[in-house]
């Protein structure tokens, strides 16, 4: 087993002997946890195998915390499940997929949660933190067409067409994203939006039901819930820019809680975290309304010449960030690179630079 593994298995083995040995005694502390620990979730299929892939991870190098039934899950019906009805920018944002889950938490209710990255808010409530990311899924969109078009406009792209010219004129594209929406409508005024949300199932059906022509979808969803198959038209990053956090796990705790720090610390990904840093302090910067279209994509690439240093010794992060108006008129991106450990300073760095360059009314919250 490579050091770094032997150190992740040792680093669980003490805290799964600890909680043992708390779990036995006659007389336990009055603080630190008993098992099982609870984790919470959202309750929609994509939320469950991400949770469970994140717990199938973290008894990777301890069966013993499988074995002793160490966790339990707790689905949480947040408000941005239960209003389908409307976007997520009339009913307050993208925190409406965390804010029950965080109550919880802050009430220890459950021990720790876990999220999709981009379903979080820039700023965490106060006693929270993020202690965790795992290893990015494809951060890319998918575009995915109603049956009737669905082989005339694979038959263009494959002789050379974009994927985003692929759609008929007027073609009605079901969406609930501002930063889709305005990628799309940059690139195609001519296309018609139609509000559709629910998740990744409730979606395709709609579409299949004639709801609408295409959907827009994240590639990371699709290839964990084992439908990768249906991602019609894969969009390049240069075409879609995603939205910050996309394809990342995230798991929030108590920022007190140092025994599930360490424990998360075990299975943290470096470059998921430095990637992450970057988006979000981008995000952080340009603080918009929740109507304000932002995107934010950070990845690391093979550098000219390794500094021989480090963890990321041989490669440089490279971000790139968006600005757009919804209806398209407005489309702004950017690109910086640097040193991953310099990751927050390059977000916050080409957040400025957007901003500064930007309509001030982006920016404003319209109501």
């Amino acid at each position: 087993m490579p050091d770094a593994l032997l150190t992740q298995s040792l680093q669980l083995q003490q805290v799964a002997a600890e909680a043992m040995r708390r779990q036995a005694s006659p007389h336990p502390p009055a603080t630190g946890h008993a098992l099982p620990l609870r984790v919470g979730t959202r309750g929609s299929p994509l939320a469950l195998v991400q949770t469970r892939a994140f717990l199938t991870r973290l008894t990777r190098f301890c069966p013993l915390l499988r074995d002793m039934g160490a966790f339990q899950e707790h689905p949480i019906n947040t408000t941005g499940d239960q209003v389908q009805s409307r976007r997520l920018a009339e009913i307050g944002g993208k925190g409406l997929f965390a804010k029950e889950i965080h109550e919880s938490l802050l009430a220890r209710q459950i021990d720790f949660a876990v999220h999709s990255l981009k379903d979080l808010e820039t700023t965490l409530p106060p006693g929270l933190t993020l202690a965790c990311t795992l290893k990015r899924e494809d951060a890319r969109d998918v575009l995915i067409v109603s049956p009737a078009l669905r082989e005339t406009a694979k038959a263009l792209v494959a002789q050379g067409l974009s994927p985003l010219d692929a759609l008929p004129y007027g073609a009605r594209v079901g969406c609930s994203s501002v930063r889709r929406q305005a990628q799309l409508l940059h690139r195609r005024p001519d296309l018609r939006f139609c509000l559709l949300r629910g998740n990744v199932q409730t979606r395709l059906d709609k579409l299949a039901g004639g709801a609408c022509d295409a959907t827009l979808l994240a590639l990371a969803g699709l290839r964990r819930l084992g439908m990768e198959d249906r991602a019609d038209l894969i969009l390049d990053p240069g075409l879609m820019t995603p939205a910050a956090g996309q394809g990342i796990v995230g798991v929030t705790v108590r920022a007190e809680d140092r025994e599930l720090l360490d424990l998360l610390s075990a299975i943290e990904d470096p470059e998921a975290r430095a990637v992450a840093t970057a988006e979000r302090a981008l995000l952080e910067v340009l603080d918009g309304s929740c109507r304000t279209p932002i995107g934010g994509y950070a990845r690391l690439r093979a550098r000219a010449n390794p500094s021989g240093r480090g963890h990321f010794a041989d490669r440089e992060l490279v971000l790139t960030g968006l600005v757009a108006r919804e209806d398209g008129s407005f489309h702004l991106r950017r690109e910086i690179c640097g040193e991953p450990t310099e990751a927050l300073r390059l977000g916050r760095e080409l957040g400025l630079s957007l901003r500064a360059d930007s309509p001030a009314d982006i920016f404003e919250d319209h109501g």
